[in-house]
């Protein structure tokens, strides 16, 4: 059975492995080259350091984010392209009947393919999410943004989780819907949709965010837009992000900020007084033709920001890929349970 299983898949196979070398040979070659231009500028910088972490910034920010893409994609791939007709095309040919009818009962089939194929998709995303985080390291030790919701789903050890459940999705799809395409299409509405709710409505809420008031008179402009304009983010509090909203009297604003190396989580707040009381108008710097950060300047407000610490991101690393690996267990379970009650 594992015999046919490779004989099926084997082209498929091959292809993720030259992708995969592909891909390695470009990260490898790019990334030296980054390290060697950290090595020489933020490293060793002996006066303008924040010059050299800017110029790194701007030189591959782009880069990352196209680099950190496809490792966010992978797993999505795989399960659309691996995982969804794994058993949608036995069933929708007929070949399953064929394969049952002899020596091999359906327990044993099911297990070849979800184990044998599940694992090597598991490595291939293993090897790459290996590869980008080697890659990235220079740039996130000038950014400290590992902890966004896009950083974080393509670093260390998380998207093996994600490729995992990506494949057993697809599978259990094309189990229930026993043809490939709208398998296929299943699979990636599922996945998209998950992986966009779990950074936004389950993640921030694995351990019990910490919260703290932030002076705005402390708070420096986070960089902005692109080229030369955008740069490593500042020490301390950034304000990256700022509303205005109403008019005259009733105008006011609300005011997001970052800080390198933790996750921000509350939204753009308001700006508090001393007795925490919400402030408008001109008191709360909410004027057009005034500039927010010379009024913060001057100002005793404060606004209320809750946060995770840069030290619990291997504690949500590991709790997310555990989420993860336990689905993909239950949709194997499913499918076992499935296969053998249901399917004809």
């Amino acid at each position: 059975m594992i015999w046919l299983t490779w004989r099926q898949y084997r082209v498929q196979t091959l292809a993720a492995l030259a992708v995969l070398a592909a891909v390695a040979t470009f990260l490898v070659v790019t990334g030296l080259q980054m390290r060697e231009v950290y090595d020489s500028t933020v490293a060793n910088c002996a006066g303008d350091c924040a010059s050299a972490k800017n110029a790194l910034v701007v030189e591959y920010q782009t880069l990352t984010y196209y680099v950190t893409s496809l490792l966010l994609a992978a797993p999505g791939i795989i399960g659309i392209f691996w995982g969804a007709p794994l058993i949608a095309r036995e069933l929708e040919t007929g070949t399953h009947r064929l394969i049952w009818n002899q020596s091999i009962g359906r327990g044993r089939w099911l297990l070849a393919k979800l184990g044998g194929v599940g694992l090597i998709a598991v490595a291939v995303t293993g090897v790459l999410s290996l590869l980008v985080t080697w890659w990235a390291a220079p740039i996130d030790r000038v950014n400290l943004d590992r902890f966004t919701a896009l950083m974080f789903s393509g670093r260390a050890i998380v998207p093996l989780g994600y490729a995992a459940f990506a494949f057993t999705l697809g599978a259990t799809a094309g189990l229930l819907i026993r043809r490939t395409v709208p398998a296929m299409a299943a699979t990636l509405v599922v996945f998209v949709a998950v992986q966009i709710f779990v950074p936004f409505a389950i993640r921030p809420h694995f351990v019990t965010p910490e919260h703290t008031d932030v002076t705005l008179k402390s708070l420096v402009m986070a960089p902005v837009g692109g080229g030369e304009e955008s740069g490593a983010p500042k020490e301390g509090w950034n304000g990256n992000h700022i509303q205005l909203k109403g008019s005259g009297d009733d105008a006011y604003l609300r005011v997001g900020v970052l800080r390198p190396g933790v996750w921000v989580v509350s939204a753009p707040a308001a700006l508090l007084d001393p007795s925490g009381q919400e402030v408008r108008g001109a008191r709360g710097c909410a004027e057009r033709m005034t500039e927010p950060f010379d009024c913060f300047a001057t100002s005793d407000l404060h606004i209320e920001v809750d946060y995770q610490p840069a030290d619990r991101y291997w504690t949500f690393q590991w709790i997310e890929t555990a989420i993860f690996l336990a689905l993909s267990g239950l949709l194997a379970g499913f499918c076992s349970w499935w296969l053998r009650r249901r399917a004809a």
